[in-house]
């Protein structure tokens, strides 16, 4: 017929509004491993650095802004139509491209260490932001639950550490740097700790023989009685414990002169020599901690000394 109307284009028909935060979540989260191993973007233009804190600022902020704004929405019925739900996904969605894309946009000439550092911040943004979604979608609306959840969410946190980010590498060496001894540190003293209290159960050893005449009868192996050999040092594992200390405390003191000779003579502009100082330093950390977690009883002498050795700089290089 010459005069049939003619048939309209068939109009896609939108996902509920949680369904929607739902495959937001997991679009999200699909971003973060490109993130990972994502290289600078190159590019000719000469690096401002105060141009790119700024956008990095401004990103932030616009993703803490949409979080806000996203969370009011879905906090109390009724819920945003799926049309108005698929408005709010799209600024979600532009505002957390927008901050991975002033991330790329720092090149690696301005140090791996200070990169390392912004795509932490990135991640942890990402990552925040669908963990929102998983609250929106997954608890019921104006629960207790729900305002908890929300209110200690880590997306809000992320974007505040923006500004604090340092601004050189230089500064994000020096950070590293504290953040390396400060660790060996705690090592340290939880290994001294360790050595104070080394027979966990003194205290009740010695009400145990204070009450042995009221309780002469009783097996040795009775309710309460310690007698699982694998909570003690015994006297060879107390005598490796010894240079064990003192390697941990060399390493700390390392460390710390390290960190020194960097704020006294580091230069910004030494950009490959400092990543190299935070690369080994970050060698030296997780060896402590392996060392330190080692000396636990029952304690393996083999497990030990090879931790041992990995403390050790000139076994490692």
């Amino acid at each position: 017929m010459a005069n049939a109307a003619a048939p309209t284009a068939a109009v896609p028909t939108l996902a509920p509004p949680l369904e929607q935060i739902r495959h937001l979540a997991e679009e999200l989260r699909l971003l973060i491993p490109g993130v990972r191993v994502g290289e600078a973007l190159e590019t000719t233009k000469e690096f401002n650095p105060e141009t790119f804190w700024r956008r990095l600022n401004e990103a932030a902020v616009n993703v803490s802004r949409e979080a806000t704004t996203l969370t009011e929405v879905f906090s109390h019925l009724p819920l945003p139509s799926p049309q108005e739900t698929q408005r709010f996904c799209e600024q979600v969605r532009a505002a957390i491209k927008a901050m991975i894309a002033v991330y790329y946009s720092l090149p690696k000439n301005q140090g791996i260490t200070l990169r390392k550092l912004v795509r932490s911040t990135t991640l942890d943004i990402v990552d925040g932001m669908a963990q929102l979604m998983d609250v929106l979608f997954m608890t019921p609306t104006q629960s207790s639950e729900n305002n908890d959840l929300i209110s200690y969410n880590s997306v809000w946190t992320a974007c505040q550490q923006v500004p604090q980010i340092p601004r050189d590498n230089k500064a994000a060496a020096l950070s590293m740097l504290t953040k390396n001894v400060d660790f060996v540190k705690d090592a340290h003293e939880e290994m001294e700790q360790a050595v104070e209290e080394c027979d966990p159960y003194c205290g009740l050893l010695n009400d145990i023989e204070d009450n042995s005449d009221n309780h002469g009868d009783e097996e040795d192996d009775g309710l309460g009685y310690p007698n699982n050999r694998d909570l003690y040092w015994s006297e060879e594992d107390q005598e490796l414990i010894i240079p064990c200390l003192a390697l941990v405390r060399a390493s700390k003191a390392c460390l710390k002169k390290i960190r020194i000779s960097v704020a006294e003579n580091g230069k910004k502009d030494q950009v490959a020599q400092l990543d190299d100082i935070v690369d080994i330093s970050d060698e030296i950390s997780p060896c402590v901690d392996d060392l330190a977690l080692s000396i636990y009883p029952p304690m393996c002498h083999l497990t030990v000394r090879i931790n041992s050795e990995s403390c050790d700089p000139t076994a490692r290089r």
